[in-house]
């Protein structure tokens, strides 16, 4: 928090999809953000700086954040890859680790020993984590996300610093329009329409805010149904 008392967060996957409506929603709730991605998406807002990174680049993680500090880190950044056992593509797994896992633990561990008491972190994960055929390798990806959040919870709920996991079901997003996912197309959910980035970012906001400070080392889903 600076001089103003104004919060600052540090959203990953910032430039579309769930990161881009986390930012968006974050400003509107007078928070100061700097959102990272490889591209820059031209936000124009005094209280929003573009970050480029190539979360995919773990050992320029930390060099990048350089002394960057923040009161809440949101790591939406994350890629879909599909594929059934006999067809698997190992190198499919270890992009998706090294993004949403990797780079996870990356961004905390530089962050959060500088992060002042009563700091935020959240993963936005999948329902996926609950297994979904032809989604192995990515669901693989977003359960360890829950390991760690509730590994990091017990390490840092003595300095009232929570750590969440907001697992969307299919959510509106270009994501969904990525031909590496063509053999596994999203269902809808039982709701009978899509998430809306909108609502994983409201959920985001609530998880960042004072309300939520006895809330950590959970997996929330936002799913429409699906997960019932």
């Amino acid at each position: 928090m600076n001089a103003t008392g104004q919060r600052h967060a540090i959203v990953t996957g910032a430039s579309s999809g769930i990161g881009a409506a986390i930012v968006a929603r974050l400003l509107r709730d007078g928070w100061r953000v700097t959102g990272i991605s490889r591209s820059d998406a031209g936000r124009d807002d005094p209280y929003y700086a573009h970050l480029p990174l190539d979360l995919l680049d773990a050992g320029a993680i930390a060099p990048t954040l350089g002394a960057l500090g923040a009161d809440a880190l949101v790591h939406a950044a994350g890629l879909m890859r599909a594929g059934v056992l006999g067809a698997l593509d190992p190198e499919a797994s270890r992009i998706l680790w090294r993004l949403h896992v990797e780079a996870a633990e990356r961004l905390a561990d530089a962050l959060a020993p500088r992060m002042p008491d009563g700091g935020r972190i959240v993963l936005i994960g999948s329902r996926g984590s609950m297994g979904l055929a032809g989604r192995s390798q990515y669901g693989a990806t977003k359960a360890a996300l829950v390991a760690m959040a509730r590994a990091w919870a017990q390490e840092l709920a003595p300095r009232g610093i929570t750590v969440n996991v907001v697992a969307p079901a299919a959510t509106d997003t270009p994501m969904l329009q990525d031909p590496a996912r063509s053999s596994s197309p999203p269902k809808l959910p039982p709701i009978g329409r899509l998430v809306r980035p909108e609502e994983v970012a409201a959920l985001t906001a609530f998880l960042l805010g004072p309300e939520a400070g006895a809330i950590t080392g959970q997996q929330i889903m936002v799913c429409g149904g699906a997960s019932l």
